[in-house]
């Protein structure tokens, strides 16, 4: 069987290759990839059986769940488009998505479809509900939305999907915006298949590899731990966690042997106790959403000294971005590595020209991972997603067709050796004492100290200082509090006086995260305003 070019045919290859060997798992539950593909296909039969049209799209709103993972590749089997609703959404949240990509089928749970009922009326281009269980007493759907059990839909006749190429939409996944409201990054079946290929090479995912999903399906480093497992045909262990014991639990259990977190989980569970069988069995640890805190890695690595650390850089609209690998770890900690397979990352200045090693520069991507754009948003579109300026990258000036790359909007320098490094996100920076200072360079200043569990920085407004720095923060997890003095005495020691915190305020953690499990810094640097102006 060729290469998949697909997105569902990372599944059809695998199962071609070894159709018994397990896939997917959940609580003592397997599927192996001959069953898992006879459910893509007969959830695909069953969307071309309800009508659906090519490139519609059907939003999934479930926890992490067999039925999951059929329906993200089940809908771009049948041609259209998956769009996986976070299950930490409020149903505002999830409401504002369905009606802001048209989605024509939502594929969702009895406990959650009644939360939804009182928006769907807002969703005029919904058709059909299917229900993954039994249908709750006294259900009334809005006129003209008609409802499907999902066995029902699976059973329908074999029939094939539209016809798709891998330039085709496959996926839209939302991510946080600037203005409050969420946008939705339009990928590619070629961004897809090109990423699982890339990242399960440097990770050397392998057939026997139990890959630990943790992160949401939502968020593209979480949908990654599938398209890579299923690129490598290895088997993906799915878990909704409520404490981060649970997923040292699991990890022993399931004996994981690879693990993509962000490091805010990352920093719980360095916290804690490790058993020592998930040293036995754990090749690797990947971090992505975020620099790792040093202390993190440090105390990671002492708890499992044979996994191998990847620390990685991505950003949604274009999937996978960069690496460093293991052998660097010690000699470039702070560095985000250098491109991923397949992709090349440049560090362009506003004029649009290169910048020097050490200069900082905004990270700019090209290459096959690179989206399509936001959904319905020209505007925010033609802001990230541009042509790269003659003569960058070999593009010669003479080629009568340009290349669009994602730029970032993160602030990144290069070294001699082309390993980049991350400054921060320009509309983050904090501007004070004529300075711009990263919030992420704040953090990792008071990780080092050890005196503090989580923290995050942010600049409020000044008379003086244009911004002054704030920081929220909790006690360690082996502390009874936070002896403030003596922690900003240590920053004074740590840091040059224009970056040292104005204030530290300590909290009863966890700190509060977006959708995705990041430490949500635009929701305290809020918080913080409200507080001052009722006290004001």
């Amino acid at each position: 069987m060729p290469a998949a070019a697909l997105l569902p045919e990372l599944i059809a290859c695998a199962a071609w290759r070894t159709p018994e060997a397990p896939a997917l798992s959940q609580g003592g539950r397997a599927l192996e990839y001959a069953a898992l593909q006879a459910q893509v296909q007969g959830f695909a039969a069953g969307l071309m059986a309800l009508g659906l049209r090519r490139a519609e799209r059907v939003a999934i709103w479930l926890e992490k769940r067999f039925e999951a993972v059929v329906a993200s590749f089940g809908a771009p089997a049948a041609g259209g488009v998956f769009v996986p609703l976070n299950p930490l959404l409020k149903p505002a949240q999830a409401g504002f998505i369905l009606a802001d990509c048209n989605v024509r089928v939502l594929v969702t749970s009895p406990e959650r479809l009644p939360l939804l009922l009182p928006l769907l009326p807002e969703c005029p281009d919904l058709r059909h509900v299917v229900l993954t269980g039994a249908v709750p007493p006294g259900l009334a759907l809005p006129p003209g939305v008609a409802l499907s059990a999902w066995d029902a839909l699976l059973d329908a006749p074999p029939r094939a999907g539209h016809r798709v190429i891998d330039a085709d939409m496959a996926a839209i996944l939302y991510t946080s915006g600037s203005t409050g409201r969420p946008k939705g990054v339009v990928l590619s079946h070629r961004n897809l298949v090109a990423g699982a290929a890339s990242v399960a090479s440097y990770l050397d995912n392998r057939p026997e590899d139990t890959l630990l999903a943790a992160l949401p399906l939502s968020f593209d480093a979480g949908f990654s731990q599938l398209t890579t497992a299923f690129h490598a045909g290895a088997r993906v262990e799915l878990l909704n966690w409520l404490l981060p014991r649970d997923v040292l639990r699991c990890m022993e259990r399931e004996r994981v042997t690879g693990l993509t977190a962000v490091p805010p989980l990352y920093i719980q569970l360095a916290a804690l106790p490790w058993p020592v069988a998930i040293g036995e069995h754990l090749r690797y640890f990947a971090n992505t959403g975020g620099r790792m805190p040093r202390e993190t890695l440090t105390l990671l690595r002492e708890r499992v000294p044979r996994a191998e650390p990847f620390l990685m850089y991505g950003l949604t609209e274009a999937f996978r971005s960069t690496v460093l690998p293991p052998a660097e770890v010690d000699r470039r900690p702070d560095s985000i590595g250098r491109a991923i397979p397949n992709a090349e990352i440049l560090v362009l200045r506003e004029d649009g020209s290169e910048c020097a090693p050490g200069e900082p520069g905004e990270l700019v991507h090209r290459g096959a991972l690179v989206g399509l754009g936001y959904w319905n948003d020209p505007v925010r579109t033609a802001e990230r997603y541009r042509p790269l300026p003659a003569g960058v990258a070999g593009r010669e000036g003479a080629l009568p067709l340009g290349e669009v790359a994602v730029f970032s909007g993160d602030t990144v320098t290069r070294d001699a050796d082309g390993f980049l490094y991350f400054v921060g996100r320009r509309d983050e920076m904090i501007k004070t004492s004529g300075y711009r200072v990263s919030p992420t360079e704040v953090e990792e200043a008071l990780y080092a100290t050890r005196q503090v569990g989580e923290c995050a920085a942010f600049g409020v407004e000044h008379p003086v200082l244009g911004q002054a720095i704030r920081v929220v923060a909790t006690a360690p997890a082996d502390a009874g509090g936070v002896d403030l003095a003596a922690l900003l005495a240590e920053c004074r020691r740590r840091m040059p006086a224009y970056m040292v915190p104005a204030g530290v305020e300590v909290v009863a953690g966890p700190l509060p995260r977006n959708p995705n499990g990041k430490i949500d810094r635009k929701a305290l640097a809020e918080a913080w305003a409200r507080r001052q102006t009722s006290e004001g």
